[in-house]
C-alpha cells in the first residue's frame, strides 16, 4: 500500500514539475535588413550639339555654250532651172562655217568649192568662168569689192560667175552692191553705188 502511494505521489511531482516549467517563447527569426540601395549619381547628358547645316550654294546658271559653226546659205546654178528659162536660176544649198568667222568670205569661199556630188545629182553647178576663187573681199559703206583670181573664160556667155556671186553678197544687209574686179584688179565701173564686173565677164 505505501509502495502504491509513493508512486503516486512520485508522478503527481512529475505532472506538476511539467506544468510549472515555461513553455520556450520561439525566437523571432530577425527581419531581414533592407540594404539600401547605392545612391545613383545623376546621369548628366551631353549636350547634343545642334546640327550644322551646310550653306546652301545657289546653281550658277548653266554657261551658254559657243556653237563651234553656223549655218550660212550658198548659192549654186541649178542647170535645168537655167535650161528651162525658170528664173531664178541660182539655188541656196546649208552649209556650216566657223563661229566668228567673216560671213560673206566664208559663204564666197564655199561657193568656190562648188558644189557636193549629191547637189550635182540634183543638177546644182558651180559657174565660175575661169577664176578659181578670190584674194580679197572688201566691204565698205555697203558696197562689197571681190577680187577674183585666176583666168576669166567667159567666152562670150550670158550667164557668168557674176550673178551667183551676187546672189550669194546681197544677201547679207550690210551689202548693197558689188564690185566684181578680174585678176588684174579693173572692173568697168569702180566708183558710183551700182554693181560691176570686169570687161572680160561682158557677152
Amino acid at each position: 500500500m505505501r509502495e502504491a502511494w509513493r508512486i503516486a505521489a512520485l508522478v503527481l511531482l512529475l505532472v506538476g514539475l511539467v506544468a510549472c516549467t515555461p513553455t520556450p517563447t520561439p525566437t523571432a527569426a530577425p527581419a531581414p535588413t533592407a540594404t539600401p540601395a547605392a545612391a545613383q549619381s545623376p546621369t548628366r547628358l551631353s549636350p547634343t550639339a545642334a546640327p550644322t547645316t551646310a550653306p546652301t550654294v545657289a546653281p550658277s546658271p548653266a554657261a551658254t555654250a559657243t556653237p563651234a559653226t553656223v549655218k550660212v546659205t550658198v548659192y549654186f546654178t541649178d542647170r535645168n532651172r537655167f535650161n528651162a528659162g525658170t528664173p531664178p536660176f541660182e539655188v541656196g544649198v546649208e552649209r556650216r562655217v566657223p563661229a566668228g568667222a567673216n560671213l560673206p568670205e566664208a559663204v564666197l569661199t564655199e561657193f568656190f568649192k562648188g558644189p557636193t556630188a549629191a547637189e550635182q545629182a540634183q543638177g546644182l553647178e558651180g559657174i565660175t568662168s575661169g577664176f578659181t576663187g578670190f584674194s580679197a573681199l572688201k566691204v565698205q559703206d555697203g558696197v562689197a569689192r571681190v577680187y577674183l583670181s585666176g583666168a576669166c573664160q567667159s567666152n562670150g556667155a550670158t550667164y557668168t560667175v557674176a550673178q551667183p556671186i551676187l546672189k550669194n553678197l546681197l544677201q547679207f544687209q550690210e551689202i548693197k552692191h558689188v564690185k566684181i574686179y578680174d585678176a588684174d584688179g579693173t572692173t568697168e565701173d569702180p566708183d558710183g553705188p551700182t554693181n560691176s564686173i570686169p570687161v572680160c565677164l561682158e557677152p
